[in-house]
Order: C-alpha cells, then structure tokens, then sequence
C-alpha cells in the first residue's frame, strides 16, 4: 500500500527562491518509484543544499483557511495523495507551491484544474490513471519547475508543458513516440526520466530533443537496441540499463563527450568497438554489469578521469595487466575507486597483481565468482 509523504519532506521544497534565476545543484535520485525523490547525496551528482534562499512568506499572501474536503495544507503545501480522487479537487489556495495528487483515481486533467496556481513550483501526479491531459491545462503553471507524472497512462509526452519546466519525471507510462518539437521551449529544461516506456530507436523523431540543455537523461527499461544518436549533447548522465543494445559501435558515443556518468548495465552488449570509448574524456563511471561481455572493454586506460568500473555478471574469461591502467609508472590519471569483475568465469587466481596498480585499495575490487 503506497504511503504518504509526511510533511516535513514536501515542506523542504518550499526552500526554493520563486524569484532568483534556477540554478541546478544536483539531480533527484530518479531510481526511487513512488512519490517525491530524495535529493542523491553521491558526489558524482553533485548534490548540495541550496542557500541565499528568501522567505517564501514574504513573497505572496496566504490564503491558509482554504484546503480541499480531506486533504492537509501547511506551508504553502497541498497535500492530497491517498484519497480515491477522481479529478484535481477545488479550492485550493492561490499561494500553493507544492501539490501532492498521488496515488489518486484521476484519468483526465481538465482546462481548468490549475486554475489560479501561478505559483506552483512542484506537481506530483504519480499513479493515478492519466491518460488525458487538456492542451491548455498547465496554462497557469508560469512557475512549474518540477512535474512528476509518472505511473500513469499516458501515450505520448503532455502537450504545452510549461516553459519553466526544470525536470520532467514521466517514466512507466505508454510512451512509444517522441515527436519533433514536443520540448520546444523548454529552455530550463536539465532533467528527464522517461524509462519504463514502450520506446524503440525508431519512436524518437529526428530533431526530437532539439533546443534541450539537458544534464540529466534516463531512458531505461525500455526497447532501445542501441544507443540513441540524436540526444542532448549536453548530457552529464545518461542511463540506458535495462534495455536490449547489443552493441556500441565506434560512433555511437561521438555526441557525447561531455558524459560523466553512463549506465548501460542489464543490456546484451556482446561487443564494444575499439576506440568508441575514446570520446568520453571525462567519463568518471561506466556501468556495463549484466551484459555479455567476453572480455574487457578496451580503451579504459586512456580515460584519464575513469573511477569506477561495472563488469559483473558478464562472460569475461580473461583479465590483461594493461586492461585498466596505463602502461608504465607515472602515467597521470586518477585512481579507480571501485571495479567489479565478480560472476565472470575468469579464473581470478591468474590475474597478476599488477593489473590493479592503480586502484586505490584493494578493498574496492571486487572479484571471484560468485553473486
């Protein structure tokens, strides 16, 4: 049974200026299903907490005696997740910046549901059965800056989404296509998760994420068989695990040297290119676990900023001196933090000492046999 979101989680929103400039500290840890996310405190996404932050009470009047028949309003908070609704209640306040729907009955969202919301920064219509959503209906939302709809029955991307929009949280939805222009104007836009849909390479129209400075992409579990070429080259993170690549060709990751963070584990990647991982300068973790590997993807000691290193449960029989780190002694390049090689039938007692010479400890191996 879904549970609700005590207050003081939605309340942490409400530390978010409605008039400075957004600017983007970190990303939501987009691998939780249900409700709000909390903030990702791994480094590698550069969470922080934010700061120079006004008093949201002096910003707008309150309107603290309207909330709607069974829901709990408290700062500035609307929550009404849990309660059977069939459409977006009435009377709720016009200095409302967080309003929590989730685990509802909706099916449509109407012209009018968020009328008189200029200063909603934060909707969340997780599970319900959307499948319906007016042209005009985030008309009002001029502040949205987080929409999260996912868990829904949605069969193409929401029209007319607000130009304010930072991240866009649509995954497990119907989703099969990704139209030309649909983000247009999103110019705000850094973060998406769209997994959990039906996508193939096909259903992403030429130009469909054209305009997008996106830092943050997620597309997993979905029908992917290869790495999608038209994306954001902005890309800081892009998640494709769970899906059915079976291979990265030498161009396949041209577009994206600005990565830092790519997951591309639960695939059927047989078979990596030589070179294609020469274009990811300053790619710091790679995830390729619960693929088909048959042996080391090479081109990892070249990528001087490479931490960490995901190749469990593959069919690697071989593990070479040189696999991971550069060949001779002060060669500048970081440390390797973590490199996991379990569940592979490589006989591990042969693997020479010197393969892992540039790892931090050897408590960030991880090897043998087993799960």
């Amino acid at each position: 049974m879904p549970t609700m979101l005590p207050l003081w989680l939605l309340a942490s929103l409400l530390a978010v200026s409605q008039t400075l400039p957004f600017e983007q500290k970190g990303f939501w840890d987009f691998t939780l299903d249900d409700g709000l996310p909390m903030l990702n405190d791994e480094e590698a996404s550069g969470a922080e907490t934010t700061s120079g932050v006004p008093d949201l009470d002096s910003l707008t009047p309150t309107f603290s005696a309207m909330c709607p028949f069974g829901c709990h309003c408290h700062l500035r908070v609307v929550q009404c997740s849990d309660l059977g609704l069939k459409a977006v209640p009435k009377e709720i306040s016009p200095d409302t910046t967080l309003l929590d729907l989730q685990n509802n009955d909706i099916s449509e969202l109407r012209r009018d549901d968020f009328k008189g919301l200029q200063h909603l920064y934060a909707l969340v219509l997780v599970n319900n059965k959307i499948s319906k959503i007016h042209e005009k209906a985030f008309g009002p939302l001029r502040k949205l800056q987080k929409l999260y709809i996912s868990k829904n029955h949605l069969v193409e991307i929401p029209p007319n989404l607000p130009s304010s929009l930072v991240e866009l949280r649509i995954h497990d939805n119907r989703i099969r296509k990704v139209p030309k222009g649909v983000f247009s104007g999103l110019r705000h836009m850094n973060c998406i998760e769209m997994g959990g849909n039906p996508l193939e390479n096909s259903g992403f129209e030429p130009g469909a994420f054209d305009g997008l400075k996106l830092n943050y992409l997620r597309i997993s579990e979905a029908k992917l068989t290869g790495i999608p070429k038209d994306l954001p080259e902005t890309l800081n993170e892009l998640h494709l695990d769970h899906n059915r690549i079976q291979a990265i060709e030498l161009e396949d990751l041209l577009r994206y040297s600005k990565l830092y963070r790519l997951g591309l584990g639960h695939n059927q990647i047989r078979m990596i290119e030589n070179g294609s991982l020469s274009f990811l300068p300053t790619l710091r973790e790679l995830h390729l676990d619960n693929n088909k590997l048959s042996k080391v993807p090479s081109g990892l000691p070249d990528l001087k900023l490479l931490q960490v290193v995901y190749l469990h449960t593959n069919n690697i029989t071989k593990v070479g001196v040189n696999d991971f780190c550069p060949v001779g002694f002060g060669v500048k390049r970081a440390y390797y933090n973590g490199i996991s090689l379990f569940n592979n039938p490589v006989p591990y007692w042969e693997v020479q000492p010197a393969t892992f010479r540039c790892v931090t400890d050897r408590l960030a191996i991880q090897f043998g046999n087993y799960k």
